[in-house]
């Protein structure tokens, strides 16, 4: 038979012109099944393509028609963009268009926020370039990790509380005091409309939350026990933190950039140490629940937590105590909690 190479649709010539175009005409593909426009997005970011402007326009003027997609579909969809290699193309395409507003409203919000630590570019560009940032950051600690959403995510939504938060000052500086926390709950809201897993939620939200807690560390001035608790409330996210935290410095002042990693080197270095001298992954009490319990006389109940808690927090600002030690001051909080 004659090898004839058909190409009625002149594939060939944009796969030449890295060019994405539907088969048909855009807007019959995407009312077939509207998800391809969130395809197209993807595409772009996994191949290094650009979508056809055709394309772009139908996708703008059809995205009210991805609401009528399951949210596990687009949950799917978005994943996959997010770990190409490239999501900035394709995120900032589904803004563009209109589409990400109907699945992802956060993000194209951030585009109405200034930044007041990075007055050169609004709060979205200053995310995707975080974003950007902690890509390049991935396989600092794990050469062979590959892509993490975890951390990925995490960066597209650390700021996501910044417009709820946002108050003018009197100097006319503006202030976004508290976003971590407003940004983790509305992060943990939106992953659950998009139907994530619990766990993923909890590791995404719990980053946005901590991302900020490094900011006061200023030159080193924490104590060991502010250390402590840094790695304790981080828990087995605590290298995703580093690595968003490390990313979210966008200055172009180079000699701030650079001051801002020596201190979070200087901050990694403390951790380590206190790590290996005090098992610091494994923080416990001094004292368990069966040891209170006895020394105390009492049996199971709210006041064996309070104490354990206690002990807990004692062990974060001393460090390691003798069971002598802890049992002498566990009998002196009782005390205190008797009078």
């Amino acid at each position: 038979p004659d090898r004839v190479f058909v190409d009625p649709f002149d594939g060939l010539l944009d796969l030449a012109l890295r060019r994405l175009r539907t088969p048909a005409a855009p807007a019959d593909s995407f009312s077939d099944d509207p998800l391809r426009m969130l395809r197209a997005a993807r595409f772009a970011s996994q191949l290094g393509m650009s979508v056809d402007p055709e394309a772009i326009d139908a996708m703008a003027n059809m995205a009210g028609r991805i609401d009528v997609v399951s949210a596990e579909r687009i949950r799917d969809e978005l994943v996959k963009l997010i770990m190409s290699p490239k999501p900035r193309t394709g995120l900032q395409l589904l803004v563009d268009t209109g589409l990400c507003q109907r699945f992802l409203p956060e993000l194209p919000a951030l585009s109405l926020e200034i930044d007041e630590h990075h007055r050169h570019k609004d709060v979205y560009e200053h995310t995707l370039t975080v974003l950007e940032q902690a890509i390049d950051l991935e396989t600092a600690h794990e050469p062979a990790s590959g892509p993490d959403f975890v951390l990925r995510f995490a960066a597209l939504m650390h700021d996501v509380g910044k417009p709820r938060t946002r108050r003018l000052e009197p100097g006319g500086g503006v202030s976004f005091h508290h976003h971590e926390i407003v940004g983790a709950k509305m992060t943990r809201k939106r992953m659950q409309a998009l139907r994530f897993d619990g766990r993923t939620i909890d590791e995404v939200a719990q980053l946005v939350a901590l991302h900020l807690r490094f900011h006061g560390y200023g030159g080193g001035e924490w104590t060991d026990a502010a250390v402590r608790r840094y790695a304790r409330d981080a828990g087995d996210q605590l290298v995703r933190l580093h690595k968003l935290t490390r990313a979210d410095s966008t200055t172009r002042n180079r000699r701030k950039a650079a001051a801002l990693q020596r201190t979070y080197d200087h901050l990694e270095q403390r951790i380590a140490v206190l790590a290996e001298a005090e098992e610091l992954a494994a923080v416990r009490p001094d004292l368990d629940g069966n040891q209170i319990m006895g020394i105390l006389g009492i049996g199971p109940g709210r006041q064996v937590g309070a104490a354990y808690n206690h002990l807990l927090e004692l062990r974060l600002e001393r460090g390691p105590m003798t069971e002598q030690e802890a049992t002498a001051a566990l009998l002196q909080w009782w005390e205190e909690q008797q009078g």
